[in-house]
């Protein structure tokens, strides 16, 4: 007997609705989970919840046109997306090394999308179904809109709009464009005539064909061509991603024009608590019971997103490009339903593993003139000093929690989404602090300084290392105040744009000095449409216009990455080489600040004799409060890039 809690996956599920045909076919790159953390998942539960018959079709096998038609063709329209990730960061890593398993696939096996996943599903639906309306989105399509630096392919594509042949590109967070396309479809509109929603992007022959107040940026010949015009044209997109005060972008490829309307307007409080609440299963399909399930489930399957949107705006993460800057959360009452749920779930411990979002501790915009007039164009709200106009106030969320945790059967409420420390610095409440480091924390506490060197935190757009230092200092004291034995795990950035390897070497020194060896480190992912992606493309930084180093050769950043694991001997020749190269040998010693001893890697460290005496072998740092030193849970959470 099919299982119709889920959507339709195959055709004896549609028979078992009494279904002859259906109006949607959502297509996803990722195995199909039907929860509201999977982006297909959600906008398939919007157009269930607008009347629409959806169907389901996950990781089609690419190679066979026969594949896209196992669930006939449908009435209105496909709806694509390679998954919750870009497939080429899924496929490889920052070395462009192929990955060998993959989470977002039954029992993680690797290979069952392909590269470029929503261009290969897209030519695929042009050939078996020919001129459908189709429409592509997900982070994948979201990111690459304008013509873009592929860091696989070393070189700018154009956009995926044009390599698809798609009608029609939805960026950010789809639901209310999704919404107005349907009714249009349904309505009889053609797809080439739905050229006034918001959050889409779309190809035209004029610049009259824009229903918006417009700007152009370079075109794809010109990105191509000079690197100066590319960075313009990143900074003209970052500049107009605003859904108040943003204008519509044309960006030329050819004889035809990229028209990208302005975003779409967040969804309310009310409109989020009802897409959050849709009837999701929250599992991943059955289908996928016998191949191991889909791993991606346990990071979400006992968590809780309450927010959208980040107002942090680090320069190499994606979320400002996508779900924008401005935030909105969900209601207190629509949280507590959720949680109150999920104690029914025959696997719950008794734990939420995390009540949080892209930052955890943003449940208000930054500003109240954000509202009216839409975030600043050429300001960061936290980086590199926090705005003046900033309201750190965690006071709902602070109730929030606590709610949360009077519900009977939940035994720990946790947060392990992250959160911004310069953020929580600011709040002069302190009450919040207090409350995380006493009821929300399991052991580790993840925050992301990324470097030490405040030129390379400036390229990053985060904030200066004091404010980290401060943030360690007040946390360690409040653990031995509450008698707990908690560490910081913190994030650490190598080789990103602005990095040299002097800097790479004040990061081993800072490290050092303070007893600390992280396990956690990354290297700098290019990843389509950052600030910091056009950086390590053009050498410059866009919103200046400045050249910045860029590492860009294999070994120097081989180097970067070993100098914040320079205590393993498997690194060892690829440090010594890094202090030589920037002439640091008085670090090559046995004082207490040298990050190597001398002689050859396999000589067992011994007592030598300096000025006379004879020092004692270094004792291993002791763990303090603040900083783990632990290898990391098998589960933990992988960072995204």
């Amino acid at each position: 007997m099919t299982d119709t809690s889920f959507l339709p996956v195959s055709r004896s599920d549609l028979a078992a609705r009494g279904w002859e045909t259906y109006d949607f076919l959502v297509i996803t790159g990722d195995a199909y989970v039907d929860h509201p953390s999977f982006g297909p998942a959600i906008i398939a539960r919007v157009l269930e919840a607008e009347g629409y018959r959806v169907a389901i079709l996950a990781q089609p096998d690419w190679r066979t046109p026969a594949a896209f038609t196992a669930l006939g063709r449908p009435r209105l329209g496909v709806l694509l997306s390679a998954g919750n990730l870009d497939s080429m960061v899924a496929h490889y890593t920052a070395a462009k090394k192929r990955r060998s398993s993959d989470a977002y696939s039954p029992g993680s096996q690797p290979g069952l999308r392909p590269d470029r996943a929503t261009i290969v599903y897209a030519n695929r639906i042009r050939e078996v179904f020919g001129d459908i309306p189709l429409v592509i989105g997900g982070l994948e399509a979201s990111l690459r809109r304008f013509a873009h630096y592929d860091y696989w392919e070393d070189k700018v594509r154009r956009s995926i709009l044009f390599d698809s042949q798609a009608d029609l590109l939805v960026y950010g967070m789809g639901e209310t464009a999704t919404r107005q396309i349907a009714a249009q479809l349904a309505s009889g509109t053609p797809i080439a005539a739905i050229t006034d929603v918001r959050g889409t992007c779309y190809a035209a022959r004029h610049p009259g064909d824009c229903v918006y107040p417009r700007v152009e940026c370079p075109s794809f010949e010109a990105v191509s061509a000079d690197k100066r015009a590319y960075a313009q044209a990143n900074r003209i997109q970052y500049q107009e991603h605003d859904p108040v005060r943003g204008r519509a972008i044309l960006q030329r490829h050819g004889d035809r024009l990229l028209i990208t309307n302005p975003p779409s307007m967040p969804l309310s409080t009310q409109e989020l608590d009802f897409v959050a609440e849709l009837p999701y299963v929250r599992e991943p399909h059955p289908m996928y019971d016998s191949q191991g399930g889909v791993p991606a489930i346990e990071e979400v399957r006992f968590s809780v997103a309450h927010n959208r949107g980040c107002f942090g705006a680090c320069n190499f993460c994606s979320l400002a490009f996508h779900q924008g800057r401005m935030i909105t959360c969900r209601s207190h009452e629509s949280v507590l339903r959720e949680v109150t749920a999920l104690i029914k779930h025959p696997g719950f411990k008794g734990y939420i593993h995390d009540v949080g979002g892209p930052t955890a501790n943003f449940r208000h915009p930054s500003c109240e003139k954000q509202r009216k007039a839409g975030l600043c164009k050429d300001r960061a709200c936290l980086a590199p000093a926090p705005c003046p106009n900033l309201n750190p106030d965690h006071s709902d969320y602070l109730a929030l929690l606590g709610k949360l945790r009077a519900i009977p059967g939940i035994k720990r409420i946790f947060i392990r989404s992250g959160i911004r420390f310069d953020y929580l610095l600011q709040d002069k409440k302190k009450d919040f602090f207090s409350a995380l480091v006493q009821h929300h924390i399991s052991g580790q506490l993840k925050v992301a300084p990324e470097h030490c060197v405040n030129s390379v935190l400036d390229c990053m757009g985060k904030p200066h290392i004091e404010v980290y230092e401060r943030f360690r200092q007040r946390y360690e004291q409040l653990n031995r105040q509450y008698g707990k034995n908690q560490y910081l795990v913190p994030y650490l950035m190598s080789s990103h744009p602005g990095c040299t390897l002097a800097d790479a070497v004040s990061l081993a020194e800072w490290l050092n000095r303070s007893g600390r060896q992280p396990e956690q480190v990354q290297d700098f992912y290019p990843t389509p449409g950052t600030l910091s992606t056009c950086m390590y493309y053009t050498g410059l930084d866009p919103r200046t216009m400045e050249p910045i180093y860029v590492p860009r050769d294999p070994h120097e950043k081989a180097m970067q990455r070993a100098l914040l694991q320079w205590k393993r001997p498997e690194k060892r020749a690829l440090v010594l080489e890094a202090l030589r190269r920037t002439h640091r040998e008085d670090l090559i010693g046995y004082g207490k600040r040298c990050l190597l001893r001398p002689g050859r890697p396999q000589e067992p460290a011994k007592n030598k004799p300096v000025a006379g005496k004879l020092e004692k072998p270094r004792a291993k740092p002791v763990r303090k409060a603040g900083w783990a030193v632990a290898k990391p849970k098998k589960n933990a959470r992988k960072r995204r890039p």
